[in-house]
């Protein structure tokens, strides 16, 4: 049942990208042109987006299971340290760059465009590379030498 509920919520947020004009890069670089022929209509998606997230969070905030009967699981760090502001730094390059951020990445690989198979794979490529610094950062301050191996 859990998985059938992620598929109908990846489909519908996927159905709301495409109709937002999330999903297409030259919208979303208008978006961000702020310099030329800015297009302010994401605005409103994104003002839509916060909205219904900041009203969804309220409202779990105060249940221990979700509608499906699952534990809470909400995050409790509120720290604003490097890794985050480097992720998003981070991401607003590659946001600008592209015009394409993870969520349409996949929209625009399900419609077979070349741009977001691109962008998926190099997307896929960058996690895979933080997995490995983040196991040798972990692995360093548990005072263990990979020297190239999985520890």
């Amino acid at each position: 049942m859990n998985l059938l509920f992620a598929l109908l919520s990846g489909l519908i947020f996927g159905l709301g990208l495409i109709l937002a004009g999330m999903a297409n890069p030259a919208k979303v670089l208008a978006f961000l042109d702020l310099a030329g022929v800015w297009d302010p209509s994401l605005a409103l998606v994104m003002g839509g987006g916060i909205a219904m997230g900041s009203l969804a969070f309220a409202l779990a905030r105060r249940r221990t299971q979700s509608l499906l009967g699952l534990p809470m699981q909400l995050p409790t760090s509120r720290q604003l340290d490097r890794r985050l502001i480097g992720g998003s730094v981070t991401f607003g390059i590659g946001w600008g760059l592209a015009g394409i951020c993870p969520g349409p990445a996949l929209v625009l690989l399900g419609s077979g465009s070349e741009k977001g198979m691109i962008f998926v794979v190099a997307m896929l490529a960058g996690m895979g590379a933080f997995e490995i610094l983040e196991h040798r950062s972990v692995a360093a301050a548990n005072g263990k030498h990979t020297h190239g191996k999985t520890a």
